[in-house]
């Protein structure tokens, strides 16, 4: 079948999602994107810009949309009443965090809710995901003076499930032997913003070199314009430590680095799934993660108690446990990088499709 895919925000892991999903999916996908800047104007203007884009809308069997942009909109304007569409949500406006003094605009998370209704089915990136914003429906519904719409919840939860995004795995994980044991080398691959709360990362970093216990650092991960101020300090009071600082844009330098990694920490304020995480684990890294967010749903059940943590005290001990003991932690690697294989799209592909063809039918 023919599929139109939109993504009004094509950076990323959103553009890393689209690319890997056209590349293994038995389908004929068309990807039309807009730049990945100034979300608030993508989730109201982009399904104008789409409208324009896209051409001979009727050759198309499927379309499939990411979360945003106003999907009620596009469809009103492009008149796709008999096409099928899938929304899936990376991310919503109903649940994402806010900075600090930083007031919610219910507005934005209200058009997630009418793109919801508006599409054929929806698909969020994990359970975690999906169960906040379902709950976060009622507190908008608190907050609406008269007329509330107390149906769109079963509404869209009748319509909505689970799809984890696929991976894209460039190589094979390193071989234990290719670790420096004697110094091993911590990875932060995350974005530089305060929704990843790097504070409370450089904070753990800063007592183990306290205690002079050894270690590299790969500060990795995308950034805006301006580099924030606690890189900066970070820059200076690690430079000893520090063998990579900034975004890699060589995808097999990046991968070449994962490899290279002893361990990956979290400290997200905000994750709902964590293509980062999973890539590094993939490639060797040993993860130390905050017991929240979508981390407890998509590590190995078995192992959690090894690689999650309650707090900032506990993420100190474990990490400095592995730092000084991480020979005896090889086997706990190699398990933890075969089970993300599971998220690859080679795997995860047959359920995309899958669900393709359920949606139009021929299933």
């Amino acid at each position: 079948m023919k599929i139109l895919f939109l993504e009004s925000f094509f950076g990323g892991s959103h553009m890393d999602f689209a690319l890997g999903l056209k590349e293994y999916s038995n389908h004929e996908i068309d990807i039309v994107t807009l730049p990945a800047r100034n979300w608030k104007w993508r989730m109201r203007g982009a399904a104008l810009e789409f409208f324009r884009k896209v051409e001979n809308i009727e050759k198309y069997d499927l379309i499939f949309a990411t979360g945003m942009m106003n999907l009620a909109d596009f469809k009103a304007l492009a008149r796709t009443k008999a096409l099928p569409i899938i929304l899936y949500f990376h991310e919503n406006q109903l649940t994402y965090p806010l900075s600090p003094g930083q007031k919610r605009d219910w507005q934005f998370g209200y058009t997630n809710i009418t793109s919801a209704l508006a599409a054929t089915k929806v698909f969020f990136n994990s359970k975690f995901q999906l169960d906040e914003f379902i709950l976060k429906i009622d507190e908008l519904l608190r907050i609406i003076p008269d007329l509330k719409p107390k149906w769109i919840k079963d509404e869209i939860l009748k319509k909505s499930s689970v799809l984890y995004p696929g991976c894209r795995f460039s190589r094979s994980q390193t071989k234990p032997d290719q670790i420096d044991i004697k110094r091993p080398l911590i990875i932060w691959n995350h974005r530089w913003e305060w929704d990843k709360n790097p504070d409370d990362f450089f904070w753990a970093i800063k007592l183990l070199k306290q205690k002079k216990i050894p270690f590299e650092l790969a500060l990795l991960g995308e950034q805006a314009c301006k580099i924030p101020d606690v890189f900066k300090k970070a820059e200076l009071k690690f430079s000893d430590e520090i063998m990579a600082f900034g975004y890699i844009e060589s995808k097999q330098e990046y991968i070449s680095l994962l490899q290279k990694g002893a361990i990956v920490v979290s400290t997200s304020i905000q994750e709902n799934f964590g293509i980062s995480v999973i890539e590094a684990v993939r490639m060797g890294c040993i993860p130390l993660l905050p017991d929240r967010l979508s981390y407890p749903e998509i590590m190995p059940k078995k192992h959690l108690n090894e690689i999650l943590y309650s707090d900032k005290k506990e993420l100190v001990k474990k990490l400095e446990n592995l730092l000084l003991n991480y020979q005896n932690h090889i086997g706990l690697r190699e398990k933890l990088s075969l089970f993300m294989e599971k998220y690859s799209w080679k795997i995860l592909i047959k359920q995309y499709d899958t669900e393709f063809e359920r949606i139009i039918g021929v299933l």
